[in-house]
Order: C-alpha cells, then sequence, then structure tokens
C-alpha cells in the first residue's frame, strides 16, 4: 500500500486523500467531510458504503457492525476498511456529520487518575497543544500493545491547557481497561486521535436539556453539563442530569454537578437505582432511569434537548420512550450508539 490513497464517494461527488495509518473514515473526516459514522469503532454499522471501484483491506472481519445480509450484498464499514490506491465507493453523508472540529492525531500523557466508584475511574491526559473539541464529543485512544483503537468520550470541556479527561468503567476481560487500569502508568505516553462524535452540545437551542447517563456513559453527559456552564446557557434553561445506576454504590456524578454554578436552583440531579439492595440501603428512585423522565420532567417531552450515554438497551428504551411515545422530533435527540 502507498503511503496515500485517493478516494472519490460517488454518491456525492467527493474526493479526499487516506494518509497511511487512517481508515477511510478518519480519512474523510480530516478532509472535514461528512460521512455518515456514530461509533468510529466498527459496532453501530452507520459508515456502512459500498465498494465500486479498486481494493480495499479490512481491519476487522468480524465488526458486528455489519451484518451477514450487508457481507452477502458486498458492504463494507468505512470505520474499518482502508484503501489499497485508488477507490470508489459509495457512501452516504450529509452536512450534520460535517466535523466542527477536524480531528487530528496527537501525543498524550497520562498525568493523573482518581478513583470515582469501584469500577469507574478517572484518566487525565495531557497533550502538547490545546485540547479542542466540543462538550458531547470523544476521542480515539491508541494503547501500548493493541493494535485497535478504543473509543472515550471526554468528561472536561476544550482548554488551551491540552487536558484530555475520561472516566471510564473497567470492563471484565476487557484488553483497552485492562491496560488502563493496571498497565498504564503516570508519564506514560499514548496516543489521541480526535475529537469525534455527532451528539454535542447544540448552544443554538432554546429548550432546557435533559442529559441520561449509565453507567461510562457519564463522562460526556458531565461534559455536556460544564459546556452548558461555559457557554452562559444554565440559568436561562434548566438542565435535569438522570444517572441510571445498578446498584447504589455505582451512583455517582453528583460532586461533578454540585460544583458547577446553579446546582439546586437550575442543575437537578436524579440518580436511579435499578437493584436497590436491602431495604434502606437506597432511599432514591429505583427502576429503570428512561421511566424517571417520564415522572420527574415537568414539561412535554417535546419542550426538551435530549441527550444520552449509556449501554445500549438504556440507549434503545429512551429511543423508543421518547420518539414513539412522545414524537419529539429526532433534530432534539442526540446520542451516539455504541456497543
Amino acid at each position: 500500500m502507498s503511503d496515500q490513497a485517493r478516494i472519490t464517494n460517488q454518491k456525492d461527488g467527493s474526493s479526499f486523500v487516506q494518509a497511511a495509518g487512517d481508515s477511510i473514515l478518519r480519512a474523510a473526516l480530516r478532509a472535514g467531510l461528512g460521512l455518515a459514522y456514530e461509533c468510529n469503532s466498527g459496532g453501530c454499522g452507520s459508515c456502512k458504503f459500498e465498494l465500486l471501484k479498486g481494493e480495499i483491506e479490512t481491519l476487522w472481519p468480524e465488526a458486528p457492525g455489519l451484518s451477514e445480509r450487508d457481507r452477502r450484498r458486498g458492504r463494507h464499514l468505512a470505520c474499518q476498511c482502508r484503501a489499497l490506491g485508488e477507490v470508489n465507493i459509495a457512501a452516504p453523508s450529509g452536512s450534520e456529520y460535517v466535523p466542527n472540529i477536524r480531528p487530528r492525531r496527537r501525543s498524550a500523557q497520562l498525568a493523573g487518575v482518581r478513583d470515582i466508584t469501584h469500577d469507574l475511574r478517572e484518566f487525565r491526559f495531557v497533550s502538547f497543544e490545546g485540547a479542542a473539541f466540543l462538550p458531547g464529543q470523544y476521542a480515539m485512544l491508541d494503547l501500548p500493545g493493541l493494535t485497535a483503537s478504543r473509543a472515550y468520550s471526554m468528561s472536561n470541556t476544550t482548554n488551551e491547557r491540552g487536558e484530555w479527561h475520561f472516566q471510564i468503567r473497567r470492563v471484565p476481560h476487557g484488553q483497552g481497561t485492562h491496560t488502563l487500569f493496571d498497565r498504564l502508568a503516570v508519564g506514560d505516553e499514548i496516543g489521541l486521535d480526535g475529537p469525534y462524535g455527532v451528539a454535542w452540545l447544540r448552544t443554538d437551542s432554546p429548550r432546557d436539556i435533559v442529559c441520561v447517563a449509565g453507567g461510562s456513559g457519564l463522562a460526556p453527559m458531565v461534559s455536556i453539563a460544564r459546556g452548558a456552564v461555559d457557554a452562559g446557557l444554565v440559568g436561562e434553561r434548566t438542565l435535569y442530569f438522570f444517572y441510571g445506576a445498578r446498584t447504589p454504590r455505582d451512583v455517582c456524578g453528583e460532586d461533578m454537578l454540585r460544583a458547577l454554578p446553579g446546582f439546586g436552583q437550575h442543575i437537578h440531579f436524579i440518580p436511579v437505582v435499578s437493584l436497590p439492595g436491602e431495604e434502606g440501603q437506597w432511599s432514591g428512585a429505583t427502576g429503570y432511569v428512561h421511566d424517571q423522565l417520564e415522572r420527574v420532567l415537568p414539561e412535554r417531552m417535546a419542550e426538551y434537548e435530549f441527550y444520552f450515554a449509556g449501554p445500549p438497551p438504556m440507549s434503545q428504551a429512551i429511543q423508543e420512550l421518547l420518539m414513539i411515545g412522545h414524537q419529539v422530533p429526532f433534530g432534539q435527540i442526540h446520542f451516539d450508539r455504541f456497543f
């Protein structure tokens, strides 16, 4: 494979160059083009395309974002393919995918860690240039000893200090979290590529904000809340922050929100536990977090701007609740699918 490859998308007539080490998707986004995508990791299937001419290399043939029917029809994932020379493709695109900040590769050094819960930890990295991203976006981390990048959302906001904060849950038998939790030490260097993601804070919306987080979906929702404060939205609008946890010891996030101006008045934290344990162990709301939206929000669902991140079943339940149950316009619903 040559160092660079020319790719033409016949669907919209765009053409771009893929540099060595990039996937077709990352090359398009670096060029400022809006190729459709969400997870950038092979799981969601949003970046499916058809190969019309030329040869490609598939990085993850078993990626779950493709069904067997997709494979029989000759479809591929732009986030898991590289062009081998000149290539023509047919890929969906749209203005909503055009990056506001073009992703870039950089090195970053682990500057510190802190435990949030028994299995959720914050990792603070510093790059040698400013950290530019929108609240709610994520980056691809290239960790030592791993061949594939891992996608993690930032919990802080854009800054000139080059700080990138990630709140990551340990996954049993997960290679990425094993490396982060057990092998990486303060001072170690990694590769960081970003920003990515389309579920960023819409500062031009006049509606009150609803954030729903589950598990390590805490990070992008905390970033959204912090970004809303930075943008002067909180006060003019109310922000409701729902956190869904399995057990009482998994509940987290309140201390981060409490540090923001307007907490308790314009920022409301609503934790929900699905397995409360013995009576008296948990006095707050119980059940599924999406059920609390209907119980707590004072206005019709269609009056809010929704952001959510967490396990796929939670995200699916929220989508169905909002779109089918309450006819919330899709343009007011923001999430990136991860699997």
